[in-house]
């Protein structure tokens, strides 16, 4: 069975609530659900945080677990500010691929550009909640 970790930044335990024009209205407990009938046979594994140590701890921890054969990381408006987290993420083994429900690049000029895009390896961005299955996709 495959380990995939789904990290979420800031402000991203909101699904289903916060600018449902946006974001959509499910939240991403259902939608983990979904994606866990979908993909049975990969173990996946989520966590949120809107603290930026709390991102580069579990990148960490799942970077170097040789169970773990991929990362799937929406770190929300950290994408945009964090080269901590572009560090960690170039630090780890485990390949990681930055998502992003909306299409960055059609939102405001402050989210154009992502610092942890050259770190990943690929972006996924304007989906919506299918962005994370895109992602399984591309890690399996």
């Amino acid at each position: 069975m495959s380990k995939i970790l789904i990290i979420n930044g800031p402000n991203l335990n909101l699904l289903g609530v916060r600018e449902p024009a946006i974001y959509g209205r499910v939240t991403m407990e259902d939608f983990l659900k979904a994606l866990a009938a979908d993909y049975p046979s990969v173990d996946l594994d989520y966590i949120q945080s809107n603290h930026e140590g709390d991102i580069i701890d579990a990148i960490h921890r799942a970077g170097f677990d040789p169970e773990t054969k991929g990362i799937i990381l929406n770190a929300g408006a950290y994408a945009h500010t964090s080269l901590a987290i572009a560090d960690a993420i170039r630090a780890v083994e485990t390949p990681v691929v930055e998502v992003h429900i909306s299409n960055t690049a059609a939102r405001e000029p402050e989210r154009h550009r992502s610092m942890i895009a050259p770190a990943c390896r690929g972006t996924i961005a304007g989906f919506g909640l299918d962005s994370y299955r895109l992602g399984i996709e591309a890690l399996l």
